[in-house]
């Protein structure tokens, strides 16, 4: 391993150098307009932050937290906390006030940097009084220094400063969907060394680009925008809502667009809210037709000039996959953890199989144990979680393997397919395990349902909860609607039952009324399901839709 795979301010002080009239971030500032940083501009301000920083006298390797959603500034503001010396500790900008405090206390954060937020509220109840705060620009109002007016009246940092590789570079903590967040920290080698094996295997280059959106506090946004970006030169742009998010995309035309399995589906539902899917199945099967089709398709998406397409995070249908590759994008899917900085495995073009997450990245083992669980060994491995050396001894096998909590298989070609997740493994009253995973998977193919959940431990069989997605409201409000959807349901359900083996069928399928968000606390902030918090809110009614004894019950 060479020196400059294992540093990452040295990527910043190259581009400086070398492009400093390049454009290297793009963001949105409201009402349509935008604001470019060069390469040159964005060092600057680090540098002058990071002297601002310095100048403060906070003990050596502070820890330093950041809550922001996805702008320029969040980059500028972690660049400069590892210029002067200190730790970042990046927070979901989605949390609310109690794992805001839990997190800043925890990890004994001496410094917050607040930028924008759609929840401040929220999250200012969770901020301690005592605690110092710097707002970046586009922040909500709040008596702090203002990160314009500090680099304003401070001048630059003039040196260099790098970190040692094994250094303590960021405490991530997790989305929280099995129980309390977990800090685990990162070295400066684990961030910096995927983002260069990633440029090398997919070729990217300073030509390429991608829109960030979702949230950079989780390791794989963080891996594949801030350090590859910062390494291979490419230019990001930033969603500036989710209401202007496909104005965004169209402006970013981006080669490079990573996403989660729930947001491909929505674009599928957009494109056949235009052009009902049977006439575009027609349309593209006609040769003359086909190849204008897709690309109108893509253009409609902002996705025509993607080279790279990434769904991660959650198992995606791979009947999504393949309507995608029917356009012409070859989606593929990854697999990594925040143990791992998301480096672990991927598939690489033209050697995809649907339904598995690619051979292991460069350096990485991969191994299923004698019950069943993914352990992996890969060069990003985390130093280990803050304060809890127990938990992370717990983590390591004892020749250095992460335990993931995955289940999974290997193919003969070293492809990876996760079947379930151990903990959420649950047994019937008639001593069956249930995986729920791939059941949900097989729910979410279908354009009225928005998410999924499968519980009924101790029940006779299984069940599903599910939450209606707009299409399905929309048309549940039209003359005979309900009746409709309730028969498109119940069809839904024998398709997916007639897919398991009977110990997994489900007995029926509950349709909840609440919407499942971030923001009550139903979902992480990577969206994925908090299953506890699904659990507790609709066990108590178990027992009464088991008597109900109907396919479909409206809860």
């Amino acid at each position: 391993m060479t020196e400059s795979t294992t540093l990452v301010l040295t990527n910043l002080y190259h581009w400086e150098a070398t492009s400093p009239h390049t454009v290297y971030m793009t963001q949105p500032v409201g009402g349509g307009e935008l604001k470019d940083y060069t390469w040159a501009q964005t060092a600057d301000q680090v540098r002058r932050m990071a002297a601002h920083l310095r100048s403060l006298n906070l003990p050596p390797k502070s820890n330093i937290g950041l809550i922001s959603k996805n702008c320029a500034h969040w980059i500028m503001a972690d660049l400069a906390i590892w210029m002067a010396g200190h730790v970042s500790v990046p927070l979901y900008p989605t949390l609310m006030g109690e794992h805001v405090r839990q997190i800043l206390e925890h990890s004994e954060s001496k410094l917050l940097f607040v930028g924008k937020l759609d929840n401040w509220d929220m999250v200012r109840a969770g901020i301690p009084e005592t605690l110092p705060q710097i707002a970046l620009p586009i922040s909500p109002p709040l008596s702090a220094p203002k990160w314009e007016q500090i680099v304003a009246e401070t001048p630059p940092m003039t040196e260099n400063p790098e970190r040692e590789p094994g250094e303590l570079a960021s405490i991530m903590y997790t989305s929280g969907s099995t129980g309390t967040p977990k800090g685990v920290m990162m070295s400066f080698e684990a961030m910096a060394l995927p983002g260069h094996e990633i440029r090398g295997l997919y070729g990217i280059t300073p030509n390429d680009r991608m829109l960030s959106y979702l949230p950079l506090a989780h390791t794989f946004e963080r891996m594949v925008v801030e350090t590859v970006s910062l390494i291979a030169g490419m230019h990001i742009y930033f969603a500036e809502s989710l209401d202007t998010f496909l104005e965004d995309l169209k402006r970013a035309h981006p080669t490079i667009f990573v996403s989660v399995p729930r947001l491909w589906v929505k674009f599928q539902l957009g494109v056949f809210e235009k052009m009902p899917q049977e006439k575009l199945s027609r349309l593209l099967s006609i040769p003359l037709l086909s190849r204008i089709v897709r690309r109108k398709v893509l253009q409609g998406l902002g996705l025509h000039d993607v080279r790279l397409a990434v769904s991660g995070a959650a198992p995606i249908p791979p009947e999504v996959i393949d309507w995608y590759r029917r356009l012409g994008l070859e989606l593929s899917e990854g697999y990594g953890m925040s143990e791992n900085f998301s480096y672990s495995h991927g598939t690489r073009p033209g050697e995809s199989r649907v339904g598995y997450v690619g051979t292991p990245q460069p350096g990485v083992q991969a191994r299923i144990s004698a019950h069943g669980e993914i352990e992996v060994k890969s060069p990003a491995d985390m130093l280990g979680y803050f304060k809890a050396p127990e938990l992370t001894r717990a983590t390591f096998t004892d020749d250095g393997f992460v335990k993931t909590g995955d289940m999974g298989e290997i193919d003969a070609q070293g492809r990876l397919r996760i079947t379930g997740r151990l903990k959420e493994l649950f047994k019937t009253s008639k001593g069956k395990y249930v995986a729920p995973a791939p059941i949900e998977n097989k729910l979410l193919n279908h354009p009225f349902v928005e998410q999924a959940c499968v519980c009924g431990e101790g029940q006779p069989k299984p069940y599903a909860l599910i939450m209606l997605s707009e299409e399905a409201m929309r048309r549940a409000k039209e003359n005979g609607g309900q009746a409709a959807l309730q028969r498109a349901l119940e069809q839904h359900l024998q398709a997916v039952n007639a897919a398991l083996d009977p110990h997994e069928q489900l007995a029926f399928i509950a349709v909840v009324r609440d919407q499942w968000l971030t923001e009550n606390g139903f979902l992480t902030p990577t969206m994925k399901i908090r299953r506890s918090v699904v659990e507790q809110t609709y066990t108590p009614f178990e027992e009464g839709w088991y008597k109900q004894g109907r396919p479909v019950i409206w809860q």
